[in-house]
């Protein structure tokens, strides 16, 4: 199959995945900031996954029972966020996977799209030396808008092609929800599982990858 673009998701393909202990002691720091307790272990994981899946719904309504804007809570959530990313980097705590040097072999021209928030996208790509590989750069913003616009939903997938000028695209992505996404903005998929084994979110996919790669070593070898 030829392709006119390729398209990465980043946490987990382009760099390691932020920590999540991180992630909770941000949000932890946000109740702070806003004049409340710092929530329970099970409450911040929650929260934290509310977040990530962009289920504005239930962030609205935790929000409520604290008494605090909704507004309020995404934008200081974002700030805190983050700066937990910038200081995972800055304490080399987190990087960027080796076999990215792989995609510097592409002839197609190269895009992001990730549900990550799009300041800590462009930062980690800058710090890593990364940025001029990829010419258009997607992420989602702790707004309304930008939660609508997570993965599945294909929307962001859609921009980064228009932008690419490309009709078709291959999407690589490490989780179900980036094949489904993949899927639903009608392009083909590659499923990335470096560890070689699928955990319970790659096992129910509902949707089928056009391909599974355990390295983004292989990638070249697939495209045409």
């Amino acid at each position: 199959m030829e392709y006119d673009a390729v398209l990465f998701d980043f946490d987990g393909v382009v760099v390691e995945n932020p920590s999540s202990q991180r992630l909770y002691d941000a949000l932890g720091r946000t109740y702070e900031r806003l004049g409340r307790s710092r929530p329970a272990a099970e409450t911040a994981a929650e929260t934290v996954q509310e977040l990530m899946g962009g289920d504005f719904e239930s962030i609205a309504r935790r929000c409520h029972s604290l008494g605090i804007e909704t507004d309020a809570f995404c934008a200081q959530a974002a700030r805190e966020m983050v700066r937990a990313q910038r200081e995972s980097v800055e304490r080399g705590l987190r990087s960027a996977y080796d076999d990215v040097t792989a995609v510097r072999s592409l002839d197609q021209p190269l895009g992001i799209v990730s549900d990550n928030h799009p300041t800590v996208v462009s930062t980690l790509l800058d710090r890593f030396g990364l940025r001029s590989l990829f010419e258009t750069v997607y992420g989602c913003p702790l707004t309304p808008d930008g939660l609508a616009k997570r993965k599945p939903d294909p929307t962001n997938i859609e921009a980064a092609m228009t932008s690419l000028e490309a009709e078709s695209a291959l999407y690589v992505g490490d989780r179900a929800v980036d094949v489904r996404a993949a899927d639903n903005a009608g392009i083909d998929s590659v499923l990335l599982s470096r560890s070689g084994e699928a955990d319970d979110d790659r096992a129910d996919i509902g949707v089928e990858p056009t391909y599974h790669l355990p390295s983004l070593s292989q990638l070249p070898s697939i495209i045409q």
